[in-house]
């Protein structure tokens, strides 16, 4: 039996519910990076993340907090999954730090990317600021349902031609983005390897789906991501690296089955803090 479409309100609802823990997020991580000071270290940075959110009611995850410092923003050496988990490397003056985590609130999931410095550091600064072309780039060739694969191989030519590395590519199958979807509320839930079991359920049938019908819910620069955007929600993260230092934003893009350009795809929020930078330097 095909499922029915989701009307207006339930779909407007739903985006509500992502909204909310996306912005949890996010205050998760500006409240963690304002404490952070020279001698803390990744696992300590990662902590924080779950203690803040699990003060604020979240009990699940689609996977528990990471963090990165100095040349670890930029995965130097990465090699094998182990090397993504927190380690006792310390924060010191003038180090970029990535911050990311997956909670899940009330059934939703968001996954988000915010990078940081403590204190001035010119490169890192540049990263963040050339970033903006790539969220305006993956909207547009969203919008005009390039596959994805093609949309991932445009991403990693904007990257060459601002002199960057792609970072992304060092993650489990090279993804830029996969798809996320409401789970089930549990009392206990489980992780394994750092990931929530419940959303790892999600992810596993969309890919058993995806592979009957041809799609797939990872966004990657293979051939089984050589198909248009499939309508539903991914969490988008380009990365960039140059020379051991590495920038990232991770949030939600929506993408229905609307004919209206506008409505076929956009951000789920852009009240967040990569876009306020970006907003407030062309102010300054």
């Amino acid at each position: 039996m095909t499922p029915a479409t989701p009307s207006r309100g339930e779909l407007d609802a739903d985006l509500r519910g992502f909204r909310t823990v996306q912005r949890l997020a996010y205050e998760c991580a500006e409240a963690v990076a304002a404490q952070l000071k020279p001698g803390v270290t990744e696992r300590e940075a990662a902590r924080m993340q779950r203690e803040w959110l699990r003060a604020r009611g979240v009990r699940d995850w689609f996977h528990l907090p990471f963090a990165w410092f100095g040349d670890r923003t930029a995965f130097t050496n990465f090699r094998i999954p182990l090397q993504f988990f927190p380690t006792n490397r310390r924060l010191e003056p003038g180090m970029p730090f990535v911050l990311d985590m997956a909670p899940v609130y009330e059934g939703y999931v968001a996954d988000v990317g915010y990078s940081g410095c403590l204190g001035l550091n010119p490169v890192h600064d540049r990263l963040l600021a050339d970033l903006e072309a790539h969220r305006e780039l993956i909207l547009r060739e969203v919008r005009e349902r390039r596959s994805l694969r093609e949309i991932y191989e445009d991403v990693e030519r904007l990257m060459v031609r601002q002199g960057y590395a792609n970072r992304h590519r060092a993650y489990p199958f090279g993804v830029i983005a996969h798809k996320v979807d409401r789970v089930e509320q549990r009392r206990w839930s489980p992780t394994v390897f750092g990931f929530g079991t419940q959303a790892l359920k999600g992810l596993a049938s969309d890919a058993v789906h995806g592979h009957r019908d041809g799609w797939s819910p990872l966004w990657s620069p293979y051939k089984f991501s050589d198909h248009p955007p499939r309508p539903g929600l991914w969490a988008v993260e380009p990365h960039l690296g140059f020379r051991g230092t590495g920038a990232k934003f991770e949030e939600i893009l929506v993408v229905t089955d609307s004919r209206d350009p506008e409505q076929s795809a956009f951000w789920l929020d852009d009240d967040l803090p990569h876009v306020r930078r970006w907003a407030e330097e062309k102010a300054a």
